[in-house]
């Protein structure tokens, strides 16, 4: 395989992470750039890549512009701030120089159409990271919906669920952009870990499209009663207004007539979920209670017993094992990031960058997915108003696309 030389933008939590922890020990690349808005988020990362071996020391560049300009960069990655997410990938895709991003959701749906008229003016391979389409289990639920497991499918459901009101509320002493973001937006601001699975199963820009969203948000209390908990916050952001809604409940209707519902739930005491479920004709699965329920006369030996249906996912994972992770665990491979979904999302980029082949995250999916933040604040503001959702494939997801034979084909020939 080819050796990419790689530039990275953005060196924050989890920036940082990427470089020192998962790209500096894999073969296939080299970091020959870093960026960020703070210089010391720089210095640091590239200490820890000297001390890791790395032979050559990096650009480094406070400039996005000037790193993907640099000769010694030729795949740019980009982990910076979500409003910095589409201006860095449209300039690196103009400077023909490959591009995958990290998830966010978009500002403006002129920015999602930006994404995808570029990439097809330029040709330039481009990608979302979305690792949860490279879920353990949300493979599972694909190769079983791909074999009928679940019938016909005509709901799923799914979340951004986590606690994430310490680091909300410490955002300026931590630098982390999440701060501002609900301080000045009311919208689904973070869609792709729930929808992108979502959309593999559905088909999604591939025989199937999304064609209408209604949004609503809760008020905003979690993170002000967050606030006043704590003495140190309290002084500083007493009187802070957040406009982020502390529930969002999205609903997204299907060309298929299938409908989609999903949940942003970020500022209030909670357990960490993305709450995937799918529901056909014939059976269903819930991550929830990790179970699976089969309409036992057409699968034999499913059992319609609540004691026994509940926590039951183990009985069925051996058997429904998507071969992306059973030859992941056959490689020996030792887990890395998010239970290996990391490693997996970006050892796909690479993999379909040296051999030529389309991105299995592709600017439609992209698009699509970041424009539900767009679309999601727009009805919001209108009081739940219905919005259309925009066709990104201009009419292409009617046709499906057969995906190449390759080690990370999500789409397999299942049994």
């Amino acid at each position: 395989m080819h050796r990419f030389h790689v530039g990275v933008i953005g060196l924050g939590n989890r920036g940082a992470w990427w470089v020192t922890d998962m790209l500096a020990d894999m073969d296939t690349v080299q970091v020959t750039g870093l960026c960020d808005v703070w210089r010391d988020r720089i210095e640091t990362t590239a200490k820890k890549l000297t001390a890791k071996g790395l032979s050559q020391p990096p650009v480094q560049t406070e400039d996005f512009r000037a790193l993907i300009d640099a000769p010694q960069v030729d795949v740019v990655l980009v982990f910076s701030s979500w409003d910095n997410h589409v201006e860095a990938a449209l300039y690196a895709m103009r400077a023909k120089k490959p591009v995958a991003i990290e998830v966010g959701g978009a500002y403006r749906i002129e920015d999602c159409f930006a994404l995808v008229k570029t990439q097809q003016a330029t040709g330039t391979p481009f990608m979302m990271l979305e690792n949860c389409c490279y879920g353990e289990f949300e493979l599972m639920v694909l190769r079983m919906a791909r074999c009928g497991l679940f019938g016909e499918i005509v709901h799923c459901d799914g979340g951004y669920q986590h606690d994430l009101r310490d680091e909300i509320t410490r955002g300026n002493e931590t630098r982390h952009y999440r701060f501002r973001e609900y301080l000045e937006r009311n919208a689904e601001n973070y869609p792709t870990h729930e929808i992108g699975p979502i959309s593999k199963i559905l088909r999604i820009n591939n025989g199937n499209r999304f064609v209408s969203l209604v949004s609503v948000a809760s008020r905003a209390a979690g993170l002000h009663a967050y606030i006043e908990d704590h003495d140190d916050l309290r002084e500083k952001y007493g009187d802070v207004q957040f406009r982020q809604g502390d529930i969002v409940n999205t609903l997204l209707t299907c060309a298929d007539g299938s409908t989609v519902a999903i949940t942003l739930d970020t500022s209030l005491p909670r357990y960490y979920s993305r709450g995937l479920t799918v529901r056909g004709t014939k059976g269903m699965y819930e991550e929830a209670t990790q179970s699976i329920l089969l309409d036992e006369k057409s699968y034999p030996g499913a059992e319609w017993d609540w004691s026994k249906q509940f926590c039951n996912r183990k009985k069925y994972s051996k058997k429904w094992e998507h071969p992306i992770w059973k030859r992941y665990r056959g490689e020996g491979v030792k887990t890395q990031g998010h239970g290996g979904m990391d490693f997996l999302v970006i050892d796909a980029f690479f993999e379909a960058l040296d051999k030529g082949l389309p991105m299995p995250i592709d600017v439609y999916d992209a698009a699509t997915w970041m424009a539900i933040t767009a679309l999601s604040a727009e009805s919001i503001a209108n009081g739940g108003q219905p919005v259309a959702f925009p066709d990104f494939t201009d009419g292409a997801w009617k046709t499906v696309k057969v995906e190449p034979d390759w080690k990370y084909r999500i789409e397999c020939a299942f049994e």
